[in-house]
């Protein structure tokens, strides 16, 4: 069984929806699950603006930080109804692009399963496959469970 589940998470519908599929596999074995958001730094510079990257940064890292701490309340109040014993769920921010980020922490946390959303929030990626989660299934090293 898969003893480190890694749900990387934007917040997006298709991500809480991978959380269920994360929570179902991670109490049949009482799995440890691993809830990671990545902030992306890269976005472009405005010379005209010099507080606007440290002000973007900000606000993408408590929006980071608001989506795990949602998603793990989500999970064990919601979900678990205080029936998730064996399950132990930890948060991570990181900051990079998010598929090296999410590929780092599978080396890093020695993880046997990713479970992630077909593609986060964004406009006509929601019907296609993300290029974060195309790019993770091309270059894991572990099993990749995608759900739509």
């Amino acid at each position: 069984m898969y003893q480190k589940i890694l749900l990387p998470t934007d917040g997006s519908e298709n991500a809480k929806r991978a959380g269920k599929h994360a929570l179902w596999i991670a109490e049949l074995g009482s799995s440890d699950i691993i809830v990671l958001n990545v902030v992306d730094m890269y976005y472009p510079k405005m010379p005209a603006l010099p507080n606007f990257r440290r002000e973007l940064y900000n606000e993408l890292r408590e929006e980071g930080q608001k989506a795990v701490e949602d998603f793990k309340e989500d999970l064990e109040e919601n979900q678990c109804k205080g029936t998730c014993k064996n399950v132990n769920l930890t948060t991570k921010i990181k900051e990079g692009k998010p598929y090296d980020a999410i590929l780092e922490t599978i080396k890093e946390e020695d993880v046997d399963l990713v479970v992630m959303g077909a593609s986060g929030r964004h406009g006509l990626e929601r019907y296609l496959l993300g290029s974060v989660t195309e790019r993770v299934l091309r270059e894991a090293k572990c099993p990749v469970l995608v759900v739509p």
